[in-house]
Parts: structure tokens; C-alpha cells; sequence
């Protein structure tokens, strides 16, 4: 058990960042991994050129990585927004404008998850309709995720950093994961299990795994307080992990940190060089 059983991957949209985009999967080979997984990278446009998509997928490809993971447009993240797809108006159209996008992109490459952030409360608009919209989209996102082979993981944030969006505890990401996969009968709707961000909500992490660790699709790390590095802060990452193993989650786990003032290659230390490649 430990940090070396687990299958880890990097997230290339808060590590590397130093780098250009096309640069980073080179990077995270060079460290040792050959999994990444990232937020979607055109925060301007939930439709990049073709051109764009074919130079992201030659970059993984000649770098020797998988791509594990990747968030359908979510609005400029990072940054004020939480997502798209529950915000009326022309975020919601630009979710959706990305779906297929996303999808087929996701599967040119092999990616078998696909994250829909929910997207913030927005003043002045009842919150009935925001989640009635949300639920269409998730639904039109679901489909399309099955249509590759892919589950569609609902994720949850905190609270203190995202005070504005409504999904700021395990059960109420569950509640929307549920009310997805009975709408669609598809059951690919997953929950993507972030221990960073449920600390920061002072969530019992290990009634979650318990509870929660058959519907969950991926899971994310960071140590708090902080967000760095395993090791940085004060939680039992590694005691974490081996309880989602023993609770049966055998799926990736994304090292979604922040490198702090070093470059991102140095954060690694953690974890042993010959526990990086995917297995």
C-alpha cells in the first residue's frame, strides 16, 4: 500500500504552467509520468481551430502520454468563473457549443473522462432554473460521453474559495451525479472525488471514501492548507488513498497542486521516480 500503488497522473493546467501548453506533456514524461490530465486549455473559445486540437494531440502523442482527464469549457478558469453549464445565456450556449467538441477531441486521444464543472449562482436568476438547466446540459454531456466510451464526472469545489458555486459538499455532487444517470439510464455519470477541496469544506474525508467510493469516477489530490504538494500540509493523503483502494476504487488519481515557487518538476519529490509511469 502507499504513494507507489496508486495511479497517478498530472495535471497539466496547474503544473508545468511555466511552460507553454504544447511543451508540457514533454515535461511531465521527462518527470517520470506518462498519464496528464487537463482543464480545458482555450478559455476564450469553447471551439478552437482544428488546427489547435491536431497540435495538442501530436504533443501527447510524440511525448509519450495518455490523456486521462479533460473539463468540456468551463469559462475562464483558471479565474472568477466555476464552470458553464448552468448559466444562462451565452455560457450555457458556449457548454454546449463545446460538447462534441470536447467529446471527440477526448476520444482522438483516447480519454475516457470528461469533467462538467456546474458553473457559479448567478444574481437575479431563480436557482430552480439554473439547476433545471444544468440537468439538461448533464444530460446532453452524458450522452455524448457514452457516445466515446467515457464517463462524465460531476465534481465538487469549496466552498471558501467558491463561495458563488452550489456544489460544496460529497452529497451534493452524489444528489446531481443521481439525478443525471436517471434521466439518461446510462449510468457513465460519476462523481470526481477531490480531497482538496472537501478538506476545505471540513468534510469527514473517510466517511466520504466510504460512502461515495463506488460512484466515483476520479479523484483528485492537494494537501492542505496550502494546495501543494503531498507533504506540504496536514492531510493523510496517503492513508487517504489506501482507504479509496480498500473501498475498491482502482481508477486514477490526479496531482492537481500547486508547484509553489519551484519549478513544477521539483514538487515531485514525494513521490519515488519509479512510481510516476502509468500501470
Amino acid at each position: 500500500m502507499g504513494y507507489p500503488d496508486q495511479r497517478f497522473d498530472v495535471n497539466l493546467s496547474i503544473l508545468f504552467t511555466e511552460l507553454p501548453l504544447l511543451e508540457r506533456p514533454a515535461a511531465a514524461a521527462a518527470a517520470g509520468f506518462t498519464a496528464v490530465e487537463l482543464w480545458w486549455p482555450w478559455i476564450e473559445t469553447p471551439t478552437p481551430p482544428q488546427a489547435e486540437l491536431d497540435a495538442l494531440k501530436k504533443a501527447l502523442d510524440e511525448a509519450g502520454t495518455q490523456l486521462v482527464g479533460l473539463n468540456f469549457y468551463a469559462g475562464q478558469l483558471p479565474g472568477p468563473d466555476r464552470g458553464a453549464l448552468s448559466v444562462p445565456g451565452t455560457e450555457s450556449d458556449r457548454f454546449r457549443a463545446n460538447i462534441e467538441v470536447a467529446a471527440d477531441f477526448a476520444a482522438s486521444v483516447g480519454c475516457g473522462a470528461l469533467n462538467a464543472l456546474y458553473g457559479n449562482r448567478v444574481d437575479g436568476v431563480d436557482p430552480a432554473a439554473q439547476d433545471e438547466l444544468a440537468l439538461e446540459n448533464l444530460v446532453t454531456a452524458a450522452r455524448a460521453a457514452d457516445r466515446i466510451g467515457a464517463v462524465l464526472l460531476i465534481e465538487t469545489l469549496n466552498k471558501p474559495e467558491s463561495p458563488r458555486y452550489p456544489l460544496v459538499s460529497a452529497p451534493a455532487g452524489i444528489e446531481v451525479v443521481d439525478r443525471v444517470n436517471a434521466a439518461t439510464g446510462l449510468g457513465n455519470a460519476k462523481f470526481l472525488l477531490d480531497l482538496y477541496h472537501l478538506s476545505m469544506n471540513g468534510e469527514d474525508l473517510s466517511q466520504v471514501i466510504a460512502a461515495y467510493a463506488d460512484r466515483t469516477g476520479h479523484v483528485q489530490i492537494a494537501d492542505n492548507p496550502g494546495r501543494g504538494a503531498p507533504g506540504t500540509g496536514s492531510l493523510p493523503l496517503e492513508q487517504l488513498l489506501d482507504e479509496l483502494t480498500k473501498a475498491g476504487y482502482d481508477g486514477w488519481v490526479g496531482l492537481e497542486y500547486k508547484p509553489g515557487d519551484r519549478p513544477s518538476a521539483e514538487s515531485f519529490a514525494w513521490l519515488p521516480a519509479t512510481a510516476r509511469a502509468a500501470r
